[in-house]
C-alpha cells in the first residue's frame, strides 16, 4: 500500500532572510533545512515527502495546484515572506478542511493575518543549517506537526457550511456589514478630499460615529490613519494619542497600533519616551525596517536639538546604527537608505564620503523602483526630492519640489522633508548650487504654508 504524501510548500536554495542581523541569520540554505530536517520528520511521521522544485512539471500551475489539494498533510515554511509560499498556503485553506501546517524560525515576523495562526516554530540561529542544527529543528517540529495536523482550516472555521453549503443567514449578516463598510470607507474618502484645515474636525466626527465598540480592525487602522494624516497643528497628535489609548485593548495592543502611539508620543515633544516605547516593541514584536526607521529618526532628532559636542556625536552614532539596520533588513525600504548620506557627511569620518555615495544610490534605486512599480506612499515623492538635494541635482529638486506641492502631501510631512532638505543644503559647497537649493525650499514652505527658516 502506497505511503501517504506530504507536500511541502517552501522556498528553495539559498535565500536572504532580509531579518535583523542581531537575532537571524543573513541567509538560509533551504535545500539543507528540506534535506536534513524536513524530509527525515516527514518519513519518520509515515508521508512520502514531496516538494515542488523536484520536477520541472511541478512548475505548471495546474500540476501544483492537483498537488496542494490532494496531498494527505501539506506543510508550509512560512520564515521568510516568500509570495509563492503564501499564495499557496491560501489555497490549501480553501481547498481542504484540515491537514496544514505551518512552520517558521522562532525569530521570524510572519506577514498579515498569518501571524495569527498556530505555526510551529523551530531554532536557526545557523543559516547553513549543520547537522546540528537539523537536529535542534527535528526534536521541535515532529510534535508539533502531529498535534496540529487535524487542525481546521480557518476558512473552514469561519464559514460553517463551507464550501457547498454556506450558512445563507451568515451570508445575509455578511452582505450587509460589508454594505455598512462601504458607506464608512466613503466617508473616509470624502473627508480626504476636504481642504487641509477642515480634515481633522471631520475625522473627529468619523471617530465618534464609527470609533466605538464594537469596532473591526478595518476600522480601527482606517480610523488611526485617517486621524494622522489629517494632523495640521502640534497640538493635533495629542487627538490621534486619545484615540489610541481609548482603543479596547485587542487593538491598542496590537504592534501597529503601538509603532503608531510612538510615532504620536515623539510628535508630541517626548522624544525620550518614544525611544523607549519603539526599543521595547523591536523586543518584544521583532524588527522591522520602519521601527528601525522611526527610532533612527528620534535619535536624529535628539542629534539635531543638543549643543553638546560629544553627546551630539553618540546620537549622531545611534541614529546612523538604527537607519543601518533598517536598511540591511529590506533595500527596498527608501526611508532608512534616503537618511544615511547626510549623517554621513555630517559626521565626516574617513570613508564616510563613500558611504553617503552607497547609501544616496541604494535609496535612489528603491524609489526608482517603487516608482515603476507603482507603489502608492505618500512619502515616496518627498523622499526622492530630499535625496536630489543630498545628490545637488538642482534640476530635478525643481521639478519634484513642483509635483509635491500638487499632491497636497500632509503638511507634517512636508515640514519633515523640509528639515532633511535644508541640511543637505548646508552641505553643499557651491554658491550658485547652494541659492537654487535654498529657493526650492523657501517655495515649497511657502506653497505648503510653513514658515522658511532661510536656510
Amino acid at each position: 500500500m502506497p505511503k501517504p504524501f506530504c507536500f511541502v510548500i517552501m522556498p528553495y536554495g539559498r535565500k536572504r532572510t532580509q531579518a535583523d542581523p542581531a537575532h537571524a541569520p543573513g541567509e538560509i540554505d533551504f535545500n539543507a533545512l528540506w534535506d536534513l530536517a524536513y524530509v527525515p520528520v516527514i518519513e519518520a511521521l509515515g508521508y512520502e515527502p514531496v516538494r515542488a522544485d523536484q520536477d520541472t512539471g511541478s512548475m505548471i500551475i495546474t500540476q501544483m495546484l492537483e498537488r496542494i489539494f490532494y496531498a494527505d498533510l501539506v506543510l508550509a515554511d512560512m520564515t521568510i515572506p516568500n509570495g509563492n509560499v503564501y499564495y499557496e498556503v491560501g489555497i490549501r485553506h480553501a481547498a481542504r478542511q484540515t491537514g496544514c501546517v505551518l512552520l517558521a524560525a522562532d525569530w521570524s515576523q510572519p506577514l498579515f493575518d498569518v501571524a495569527q495562526m498556530r505555526t510551529v516554530r523551530y531554532p536557526l540561529s545557523n543559516g547553513d543549517i549543520d547537522k546540528d542544527t537539523a537536529q535542534h529543528i527535528k526534536e521541535c517540529i515532529m510534535p508539533g506537526i502531529s498535534t496540529l495536523t487535524d487542525g481546521e482550516s480557518p476558512m473552514f472555521k469561519a464559514i460553517s457550511g463551507f464550501p457547498g453549503n454556506p450558512d445563507p443567514a451568515l451570508a445575509s449578516t455578511m452582505k450587509q456589514h460589508m454594505m455598512e463598510l462601504a458607506v464608512f470607507q466613503s466617508a473616509v474618502r470624502n473627508v480626504r478630499q476636504l481642504p487641509r484645515n477642515e480634515r481633522m474636525e471631520a475625522a473627529q466626527e468619523l471617530v465618534k460615529e464609527h470609533g466605538v465598540p464594537p469596532l473591526i480592525g478595518s476600522v480601527v487602522f482606517a480610523l488611526l490613519l485617517l486621524l494622522r494624516d489629517s494632523i495640521e497643528e502640534k497640538a493635533d497628535w495629542s487627538k490621534l494619542l486619545d484615540f489610541i489609548d481609548k482603543l479596547p485593548r485587542e487593538y491598542r495592543d496590537k504592534p501597529e497600533v503601538q509603532t503608531q502611539r510612538a510615532f504620536a508620543v515623539s510628535e508630541t515633544g517626548d522624544v525620550q519616551t518614544a525611544i523607549v516605547l519603539l526599543e521595547a516593541l523591536v523586543a518584544t514584536a521583532g524588527p522591522s525596517a520602519e521601527r528601525f526607521g522611526l527610532l533612527g529618526g528620534r535619535y536624529k532628532r535628539l542629534y539635531q536639538k543638543t549643543d553638546d559636542p560629544k553627546t551630539r556625536s553618540r546620537l549622531r552614532d545611534q541614529a546612523i546604527d538604527y537607519y543601518e539596520r533598517g536598511m540591511d533588513l529590506d533595500l527596498n525600504e527608501f526611508y532608512c537608505a534616503s537618511n544615511l548620506p547626510r549623517l554621513y557627511r555630517e559626521r565626516n569620518r574617513d570613508g564616510d564620503l563613500k558611504l553617503a555615495q552607497t547609501a544616496l544610490a541604494l535609496a535612489k534605486a528603491a524609489c526608482d523602483r517603487a516608482f515603476r512599480h507603482g507603489i502608492t506612499d505618500e512619502w515616496l515623492r518627498p523622499t526622492w526630492l530630499a535625496l536630489a538635494f543630498d545628490d545637488g541635482n538642482t534640476d530635478l529638486a525643481e521639478d519634484l519640489a513642483q509635483k509635491v506641492a500638487r499632491e497636497d502631501v500632509t503638511r507634517w510631512k512636508i515640514k519633515s522633508v523640509l528639515d532633511d532638505m535644508r541640511v543637505a543644503t548646508r552641505l553643499v559647497a557651491d554658491e550658485a548650487q547652494h541659492a537654487r537649493l535654498v529657493a526650492v525650499a523657501d517655495w515649497l514652505a511657502t506653497q505648503s504654508g510653513i514658515q522658511s527658516d532661510g536656510t
